[in-house]
């Protein structure tokens, strides 16, 4: 998969939203059947997706190095199969599970679509599972169902749905302390599967300075980016997650010194501007020039 840095949700109801999605320059365009479609309207948002992505599928310069995502209904919603069933096609590259709480939801749906796959001619494991963290019990298994599945790309922060799990009033205005343990956990537990963690949406679309101070935070936290659900939020999210200037360069030469060395036959770390590095440092900058 590409870059994880933006996420952006686009209701598969609204074919003005899904047209205008050929314009946007998120990193992954998700096409949503969950929350921001009703019960009565998921078969024509399922029709709807489709289309849109048979569209972007046949015009490669139309979707261009963005990644097609689809988000599926909950795992203990009735409308699994039905989902997968339709947007289990070729130009889809990832599936997002929503309120993910434990390995067996996700075991279940990778066996679903790697029949869908082998049924559809889809090249084997090509689709991509992201796990949307929601609840106490998703934060508890976090590691677990970031490593349980080799499709497994990226896991997501759903803070919302979280904070309704823990009864925490989201419209308390120091809520911060109800749910810092588990967003920083999150990105924690994606580390350590190998894999990257997108933080969870900053809902007033008209507060700037509040996306901006939050998106500091996450990357504090260390997520790779953010889920929004406004292309205004975009510029915001790509600056903050992409590396800087510096830390190209940095990445460069760390690159440089450690291919060096090991043409040398040298082992363990080596010395580079007055610090040492070593195999550690090495992942970490091929990660920042395989962002570029």
């Amino acid at each position: 998969m590409g870059s994880s840095r933006s996420l952006i949700f686009i209701p598969g109801n609204n074919q003005r939203f899904l047209e205008k999605s050929k314009g946007i320059n998120s990193d992954i365009l998700c096409f949503d059947l969950e929350d921001s479609v009703p019960s009565e309207e998921k078969e024509v948002a399922r029709e709807y997706i489709q289309k849109i992505v048979g569209e972007l599928y046949n015009n490669t310069e139309l979707k261009k190095e963005r990644i097609v995502a689809v988000r599926i209904n909950s795992p203990k919603s009735e409308h699994i199969l039905n989902d997968l069933n339709k947007v289990v096609i070729n130009g889809v590259d990832a599936i997002v599970i929503p309120k993910v709480d434990e390995v067996s939801q996700i075991s279940e749906i990778s066996k679903i679509i790697e029949k869908l796959e082998h049924e559809k001619n889809i090249s084997n494991g090509h689709i991509k599972i992201i796990p949307s963290i929601e609840s106490a019990l998703g934060v508890v298994n976090g590691f677990n169902i970031a490593s349980c599945n080799e499709r497994i790309s990226s896991l997501v922060f759903g803070i919302f749905d979280f904070l309704h799990d823990m009864k925490i009033d989201n419209s308390d205005n120091d809520i911060f302390t109800g749910y810092m343990y588990a967003r920083a956990k999150v990105p924690v537990d994606a580390r350590a599967a190998g894999i990257d963690s997108i933080d969870s949406i900053w809902q007033d679309i008209n507060d700037l300075d509040g996306l901006n101070k939050d998106l500091k935070l996450g990357k504090k936290f260390g997520y790779n980016g953010k889920c929004i659900i406004h292309p205004s939020q975009i510029d915001h999210v790509h600056k903050t997650f992409s590396p800087s200037k510096q830390d190209i360069e940095w990445a460069k030469k760390v690159v440089q010194v450690l291919d060096n060395a090991q043409k040398n036959h040298a082992t363990g770390a080596v010395r580079l501007e007055g610090k040492m590095i070593d195999a550690v440092h090495y992942k970490q900058a091929k990660r920042i020039l395989d962002s570029i």
